[in-house]
């Protein structure tokens, strides 16, 4: 079974998501034994930051490694494991907000398709990119 890097990959609908990972350092990380739970962005995601977001990003590997941190959380979280929570800490240190009242988001965002099980975690697709507090785009 492919890991969480492999898997991104291959699925074709996390190019962004891959690159960012790949400039950031992340790859070697997301490789690892973990596990891990990763809230992915999908390739719709990015695009709805405004335009230049990405590129300026990718030159501010600080900001980027932040918000890509944000969007992991060690363990493996199911779906199943998710409903259950209010809140999650992530890799950069600050909580997530979780809400299953009506399907499940993360924050703002909405997990448009849970439990992409993998060699070292489990990827759950959303429509946005999370942002912590600490980043302003």
């Amino acid at each position: 079974m492919p890991d969480i890097v492999d898997t991104a990959m291959s699925a074709g609908t996390f190019s962004t998501l891959v690159a960012a990972v790949t400039a950031a350092g992340l790859a070697d990380t997301l490789k690892s034994p973990g596990p891990f739970t990763v809230f992915a962005p999908n390739d719709d995601a990015f695009s709805k930051l405004p335009s230049g977001t990405v590129e300026a990003l990718l030159q501010d590997i600080l900001t980027l490694r932040k918000i890509l941190e944000y969007h992991v959380v060690s363990g493996k979280v199911t779906a199943a494991d998710v409903v259950k929570l209010s809140q999650a800490t992530t890799v950069e240190g600050s909580d997530v907000k979780i809400d299953a009242s009506n399907g499940v988001k993360v924050n703002d965002a909405t997990v448009v398709q849970p439990d992409i099980e993998t060699e070292n975690g489990v990827i759950h697709v959303i429509d946005s990119v999370l942002l912590p507090a600490s980043v302003s785009l």
